[in-house]
């Protein structure tokens, strides 16, 4: 069993679902924005005069992990002993942009937000990358691993 699996709980998990929930809720609320990650980084690549929220939010993103590791630090799930290279890394990442510019969106905006919206839109999105998600998986672990034994 791999250690992310032993440091899953039901709670933690329903609580961070209702933390990335409020979030989103709450980005709506105050800022009329959708909580889709990759078009707030694209804005705050591109949008000149819209720039400071996005770099805030970015900013929550990228050092929420920082403090949890500062203030809680056995919170954390570490990484497995066979992580990928940091290339194949990268290269994933790469597809993963170039995935969400072809979606219009990301898991954040067409999964939390575009599907708490009923949007059929952000239904047919979640569909396919959950299923290329769900097929890459398998192919991986049973097709690929199969053919180099």
């Amino acid at each position: 069993m791999s250690i992310a699996w032993q440091a899953f709980t039901p709670w933690s998990a329903l609580a961070g679902g209702a933390l990335i929930g409020l979030a989103a809720t709450a980005l709506l609320l105050v800022n009329g924005r959708v909580a889709g990650i990759s078009g707030i980084l694209a804005g705050l690549l591109r949008a000149p005069g819209d720039r400071a929220w996005r770099f805030v939010f970015v900013a929550g993103l990228l050092l929420a992990p920082l403090v949890l590791h500062l203030f809680a630090p056995g919170l954390g799930v570490p990484a497995p002993a066979d992580a990928p290279d940091a290339r194949l890394l990268l290269l994933a990442g790469l597809l993963v942009g170039v995935g969400t510019r072809l979606a219009n969106g990301c898991t954040s905006g067409h999964g939390v937000c575009g599907l708490a919206r009923l949007s059929l839109r952000s239904l047919a999105a979640v569909a396919v990358f959950m299923g290329t998600a769900i097929g890459v998986v398998f192919l991986v672990r049973h097709g690929l691993a199969g053919a180099a034994a």
